[in-house]
């Protein structure tokens, strides 16, 4: 059965438009996690560093001053991202494929989630000024 993410392959990051980098750059971390969490052990390592810096970045930037982010989904995201630190803490002694899935569903819905925000305010760009969609703040 072909992995969900495979489908995502040919999304690139749009300048200019965080959310759907950050879809991106979720989505692509999930397909790496997929097909590295059986394989040679410094390929699923290094599949998994990157994943665990992608989230760190998002909680430096979640933990930020600046973020306009609405409270109550910025805390569920620093628990998420603190939910990552930690298996990806046990991840780097014990490579079992099974404590891999939790990070890649959650990948795959986060990365999901912006799509559809950045589609829907895509939609309503022209009626609305830009507002702050995804995790990291740009900045100029």
């Amino acid at each position: 059965m072909p992995y969900p993410a495979q489908r995502y392959q040919a999304l690139a990051p749009t300048p200019g438009n965080p959310a759907r980098t950050e879809a991106w750059a979720l989505l692509e971390a999930a397909r790496e996690l997929s097909q590295t969490k059986a394989g040679p052990r410094e390929q699923f390592l290094g599949a998994l560093r990157r994943n665990w810096r992608l989230w760190t970045i998002f909680q430096a930037s979640l933990l930020s001053p600046e973020c306009t982010m609405e409270p109550g989904v910025r805390g569920n995201l620093l628990g998420l991202a603190n939910f990552i630190d930690k298996r990806s803490m046990e991840l780097l002694s014990n490579q079992d494929p099974g404590l891999i899935d939790p990070l890649i569903n959650i990948n795959l819905q986060i990365g999901e989630g912006l799509l559809a925000g950045a589609r829907a305010a895509a939609a309503q760009q022209a009626a609305k000024p830009p507002t702050q969609i995804g995790l990291v703040r740009e900045t100029a």
